[in-house]
């Protein structure tokens, strides 16, 4: 069983921790606001731990469940105390003001962009950034598993975390290396604009992306 860090306590934080508990790993959750996070905690119940910002991080997979630049400030902060880990990015670098373009340049993404500020041991995958916190805390869309797209330049840590995605009762689909993250998150700027957009009100966050057989 793998032992489970969160970073972050927001909503999903708390769906990334369900399905995590659901698939029966323990879960740390590190929080910059110690009473969210203990607020959380008592909502997981048992098996669910809260830590204060800085606190060790002791999961051997570790979800960034938080935005981008937030995101990049954590890995550098906690530098060679992340080694050897698996680090998952769920980010969206999206412009939030107008939705309409990404804080990423172009020929990278946010996951290469944390990769690089990571420790060389560790191993970062792109996951959960098609997924939003409603739906992925209840595993389903119309009454099928919820997909999670996985990219990865290595296999063992995309297996990991297909692993632990898969027991929590969803569909991991691997989209191949950790440049594919480009594609993953361009997409998201497409369809939250579309969430954004009053014109478009089938379109709503709680939204999710499936591929149907």
């Amino acid at each position: 069983m793998d032992h489970v860090t969160i970073i972050g306590n927001g909503h999903m934080a708390r769906a990334i921790a369900v399905r995590m508990l659901r698939a029966r790993h323990s879960v740390q959750i590190i929080g910059r606001n110690s009473e969210k996070t203990q607020a959380l905690v008592e909502f997981l119940g048992a098996g669910a731990r809260g830590d204060e910002e800085g606190t060790p991080v002791e999961g051997n997979i570790v979800f960034l469940a938080v935005p981008f630049l937030e995101g990049k400030k954590t890995v550098s902060t906690y530098g060679e105390s992340l080694a050897g880990k698996v680090i998952v990015d769920i980010s969206n670098p999206v412009d939030m003001a107008t939705f309409d373009h990404l804080l990423t340049p172009a020929g990278t993404s946010a996951a290469e962009s944390i990769a690089l500020l990571a420790p060389p041991s560790s191993n970062v995958v792109k996951a959960f950034n098609t997924c939003f916190a409603k739906s992925l805390e209840v595993g389903q869309v119309a009454g099928v598993p919820l997909d999670v797209f996985i990219a990865g330049d290595s296999e063992a840590a995309k297996a990991k975390v297909s692993a632990v995605a898969a027991a929590s009762g969803l569909r991991v689909i691997d989209v191949g290396p950790l440049r594919r993250a480009r594609e993953l998150e361009s997409m998201m700027l497409l369809v939250m604009g579309l969430q954004a957009n009053p014109e478009h009100v089938g379109f709503n966050w709680d939204t999710s992306l499936k591929i149907l057989p």
